[in-house]
């Protein structure tokens, strides 16, 4: 790889959530693409093989879909504590929904922390 690239690489490891969540708005919006469309791929390729689709699915997103005005604080301290965030980037998060909570974890996890902003009086999904 080319230098520039390299420096490129090393400076997006040092990123936040938050920031990396941005910073593919920013790229979507810029570019006029959609990231979520590729899911880490090509999308010809996803045409291609229909059959890798029938496995079962075993990571899952945790998306942050809704928050009530008079349920921000408690649904707040749910995503700290799923997420690790510090409050002002938590803060950001809920405020920005919907927006990715968890990305790839297990379905049991995604189940749980689901429940968890449920339990809170917010809205979320699995993707």
């Amino acid at each position: 790889m080319s230098e520039k690239i390299d420096q490129i690489v090393e400076d997006l490891k040092t990123l936040t959530l938050l920031e990396a969540s941005e910073l593919v708005s920013k790229i979507e919006e810029t570019f006029g693409v959609d990231a979520s469309a590729s899911a880490g791929g090509s999308v010809v390729m996803a045409a291609a093989a229909p059959a890798e689709e029938v496995e079962e699915k075993t990571e899952f997103d945790v998306v942050l879909d809704e928050v009530p005005a008079d349920k921000k604080i408690a649904i707040l301290k749910v995503i700290r504590g799923l997420t690790g965030l510090g409050l002002k980037e938590a803060k950001t998060l809920v405020e920005s929904a919907p927006k990715q909570v968890q990305e790839a974890i297990p379905k049991d996890a995604a189940e749980e922390a689901k429940k968890q902003i449920e339990e809170a009086g917010g809205k979320a999904s699995l993707k």
